[in-house]
C-alpha cells in the first residue's frame, strides 16, 4: 500500500495515546479508530501494524534512537529498521530532512545492549526470568513472544468437521491448514476479518488460541457431567467444554463481570449449546459457590493473570504490568483456587492455568494449594494428553509457549480430589 504523510501523521497520533500505557492497547486502538472513520482498513492496519512494533521492540527502539526518542520518531525507525519499508516508499510522506534521518538510522548500529533490552522486557521481568532460565532460553522465549501471533480458529463439533472447514476455506481461496496440537484448531495464513463470515455467524467456528484449546482436552469432561469454567470471562473455553460434554449434563459459566457474561450469552445462542449457565458471582465466596461445594465433577480455573504468555498478542502488558501487580495477582490466584477447590466433588478434577511464563503465578501457586489440601494430588498432565489422544509431550504439567509449541504462553496443572478424600 501506499504510505502518505497523512498516515504517518496518524500512526504518530495512535502511538502518542498507546503509549500513555492507562488502558489496554487494543482498547486504546479501537476508540481510535472510532473517533476517525475515514480511515479505511488498510490504513487501519498499517497503524496496529506498525504501533505494535514498537511495543513489541520499545527498548531496542528506545536504545537506537537515544534522545531522539519522540512518537513520530518511534513510528518512522518502526517502519525502516523493523517492517522493511524502504526510504523510496516514504517518499512524499516525510520531509526531505525526515528522509536523510531516516538513511542515518539505517545504518545505525545498536552497539552494546544489556540483556533486558536485547529481550525488550522490563529489567523487572528479565530478572524474575533469570532466576529459572539461562540468557540464551530466556532471549529464545522473548523472541518468540516479540512476534506476531496467528490467527486460530476452533471448529464446533456440534456443528461442523475440521476437515470440511479446511475444504471450504481452500474453496473461498482462504489459505489455512490444521492445527498441530488441538484436533479442534485451524490455523489461518492471514488476518481475514471474520465477524461476517457465514461460518463465524452460524457458530461454526470461534476466535481461540491453540495452546487456550488444549486446556479443554486437559479438564476433559465427559456426557452428562456437572462442570464449571471458574472464571470465564466472554467464555471460549466454556464454549469448547460444553462441546466437548456435547451439550449434555450441566456446565456452569461463573464470573464476577455483567458484561462479559452478557457477550457469552450470544456466543452461547449462536454455538447452539443449550447446557451452559451463566452465573455472576461478587467473589470465590459467593453464597451460589458455596450452594454447589462438593458436588461438580469438572472445575476449570482459568485464573486471572498477568497475561505475560500472550505478549504476541497483548505487547503493552509487558510495559503496563509491574512486579507488585504480580504479587498482588498471585494473592488473588491463591484465593480463587482455594474457592473453586470446594466445588470439586470426590474423585472430581481441578484444572488451574495461566496464560503467565512467571513461576510465581503458576508453579507456586500449585505447591501452597497442594500443601494446604491434603485430599487433592497432582496427576500427570502428560497422561491425561494421552488418553485424549492429543500427541503433546509436556510431563507432570503443561507448559506452552511460542518458541517451542507455536502458541501463547500457558501454563496449567491437573488436580484430583481423593475419592475417600476430606470432607
Amino acid at each position: 500500500m501506499r504510505i502518505t504523510a497523512k498516515l504517518i501523521d496518524a500512526a504518530t497520533t495512535a502511538l502518542n495515546l498507546l503509549l500513555k500505557f492507562e488502558h489496554p492497547a487494543d482498547a486504546v486502538l479501537s476508540k481510535f479508530f472510532r473517533d476517525n472513520r475515514a480511515l479505511g482498513q488498510n490504513d487501519r492496519g498499517f497503524i496496529a501494524e506498525t504501533d505494535y512494533a514498537v511495543l513489541r521492540r520499545r527498548r531496542l527502539l528506545a536504545h537506537l534512537l537515544g534522545t531522539e526518542a519522540t512518537p513520530r520518531r518511534f513510528v518512522l525507525a518502526a517502519l525502516t529498521r523493523l517492517l522493511g519499508v524502504g526510504q523510496r516508499q516514504l517518499e512524499g510522506a516525510v520531509s526531505e530532512k525526515e528522509l536523510k534521518w531516516v538513511a542515518e538510522l539505517k545504518g545505525r548500529q545498536a552497539g552494546d545492549l544489556t540483556l533486558a533490552e536485547q529481550a525488550d522486557f522490563p529489567d523487572w521481568l528479565t530478572d524474575r526470568l533469570q532466576e529459572h532460565m539461562t540468557p540464551q532460553e530466556l532471549l529464545a522465549l522473548a523472541q518468540g513472544l516479540n512476534q506476531a501471533a496467528p490467527l486460530d480458529l476452533r471448529v464446533n463439533p456440534l456443528k461442523a468437521e475440521r476437515a470440511a472447514v479446511l475444504a471450504r476455506f481452500a474453496e473461498e481461496g482462504m489459505a489455512a491448514e490444521a492445527g498441530t496440537l488441538s484436533p479442534l484448531c485451524i490455523r489461518l495464513k492471514a488476518k481475514p476479518a471474520l465477524q461476517k463470515h457465514p461460518l463465524y455467524l452460524d457458530g461454526s467456528i470461534e476466535v481461540q488460541d491453540e495452546g487456550s484449546q488444549l486446556l479443554g482436552y486437559l479438564l476433559a469432561p465427559k456426557r452428562g457431567e456437572m462442570a464449571a469454567d471458574f472464571c470465564a470471562g466472554a467464555g471460549g473455553k466454556t464454549l469448547l467444554l460444553g462441546a466437548l460434554m456435547r451439550s449434555t449434563g450441566r456446565l456452569y459459566a461463573f464470573d464476577v463481570s455483567v458484561k462479559r457474561l452478557a457477550r457469552l450469552k450470544q456466543r452461547v445462542a449462536r454455538s447452539g449449546l443449550s447446557n451452559v449457565h451463566p452465573v455472576v458471582i461478587a467473589n470465590e465466596n459467593d453464597i451460589r459457590i458455596k450452594r454447589l461445594a462438593g458436588k461438580i465433577d469438572r472445575v476449570l480455573v482459568d485464573a486471572p493473570c498477568s497475561g505475560l504468555g500472550t505478549l504476541r498478542r497483548n505487547p503493552d502488558l509487558k510495559w503496563r504490568q509491574t512486579a507488585e501487580g504480580v504479587a498482588e495477582l498471585a494473592r488473588k490466584q491463591h484465593d480463587i483456587l482455594k474457592g473453586a477447590a470446594r466445588l470439586v466433588k470426590k474423585g472430581g478434577r481441578l484444572v488451574y492455568a495461566t496464560c503467565s511464563i512467571l513461576p510465581e503465578e503458576n508453579e507456586a501457586i500449585v505447591a501452597a494449594f497442594l500443601a494446604t489440601h491434603a485430599d487433592f494430588r497432582q496427576i500427570s498432565a502428560q497422561e491425561v494428553m494421552d488418553r485424549q489422544g492429543v500427541t503433546l509431550a509436556c510431563g507432570e504439567t503443561l507448559r506452552l509457549a511460542p518458541h517451542t509449541h507455536g502458541t501463547d504462553g500457558f501454563f496449567s496443572a491437573v488436580l484430583e480430589r481423593d475419592l475417600e478424600g476430606l470432607p
